[in-house]
């Protein structure tokens, strides 16, 4: 395994999934709850996202493949709504409004799209087709996802720690480094489409 695809690709995840981005989301989404019953839903809510990120990393080829989709399309198109992801985590809105849930969330929005967002799908259907092996990539998904996960299972802590102000700066960085890598999934997709039109001629 090649450790430096290995630390790049799971940095890549980690950033994308975005787990102090999602810290005051978590927190205000189940904050009606108890700390046991909080811990019991966010380890069930992101063992479902990581079951549908797999799912998307080893299948995604298939997917593609029912809706006639090219790796190049899915390169322009998810650099594109990354670009976008990013751009608001470096420029929030004003007012951000959050769902709210009387009821256990289930699903939506804690795992979908919070974490299993569209961006990381997208991203791990890309590297499905560039990492050396599969092993690779699974391992990445597993280890950004135990960062993840031990952050928003601690997060009222962090956001104690960090401050809310804090932890808004992080995401700003974190949103600054995606934007890089929107770009460069971006222009990879449109090398692969010229490659793909010159063939064809």
């Amino acid at each position: 395994m090649d450790l430096t695809e290995f630390a790049s690709l799971t940095i890549s995840l980690f950033f994308l999934m975005d787990p102090l981005g999602n810290i005051p989301l978590y927190i205000s989404t189940l904050k009606h709850l108890d700390k046991k019953k909080q811990k019991i839903i966010i380890t069930r809510e992101l063992l479902i996202a990581l079951f549908v990120i797999y799912l998307f990393a080893y299948l995604g080829e298939k997917i593609l493949n029912v809706f006639n989709i090219s790796q190049s399309t899915l390169g322009i198109a998810g650099g594109l709504v990354l670009f976008i992801i990013a751009i608001q985590m470096i420029f929030p809105p004003s007012k951000e409004t959050i769902p709210k849930h009387e009821k256990d969330p289930l699903i939506v929005p804690l795992a979908i799209p919070y974490v299993a967002g569209p961006s990381i799908l997208a991203a791990v259907m890309i590297f499905s087709n560039r990492v050396s092996n599969n092993l690779t990539l699974g391992l990445s998904i597993f280890t950004a996802w135990i960062f993840g996960f031990l952050i928003l299972i601690f997060s009222p802590s962090i956001q104690k720690l960090l401050t809310p102000k804090g932890v808004q700066a992080c995401e700003r960085l974190m949103g600054l480094i995606l934007t890089l890598i929107a770009v460069q999934l971006f222009m990879e997709g449109i090398a692969e489409f010229a490659l793909d039109c010159h063939r064809k001629i």
